[in-house]
C-alpha cells in the first residue's frame, strides 16, 4: 500500500512539473517606459509636462495626450516636437 502512495505522489509530481515551468516569473519592479525623444526635444517639452501634465507621469501616452489637449497653451519649442514626430 506505501508503495503504491509513493509511486501516485511521484506520478502527480512529475505530471505537475511541467506546468510549472510554464508560469511567468514576477518581475521585481513595474516596467517603466523608456524616455522617448532626444535629449533636445525633452528639454523642449519638460517645462510644459511639468506644467499641465505632472499627474500624468510616467505613462508617455498619456503624456503626450496631455500635451495635445493643451496645444494652444504649450511652448512653441514643444509644439515643433509634437509637429515633427506627426502628432
Amino acid at each position: 500500500m506505501f508503495a503504491k502512495a509513493i509511486l501516485l505522489l511521484a506520478v502527480l509530481v512529475a505530471g505537475s512539473t511541467p506546468a510549472l515551468a510554464q508560469l511567468p516569473l514576477p518581475l521585481p519592479f513595474p516596467p517603466f517606459p523608456l524616455p522617448q525623444g532626444t535629449p533636445e526635444e525633452r528639454a523642449a517639452c519638460a517645462p510644459d509636462v511639468h506644467r499641465f501634465c505632472e499627474n500624468a507621469l510616467p505613462d508617455t501616452f498619456r503624456v503626450l495626450q496631455c500635451l495635445q489637449a493643451h496645444r494652444s497653451r504649450i511652448s512653441r519649442a514643444c509644439r515643433e516636437v509634437l509637429e515633427r514626430h506627426g502628432q
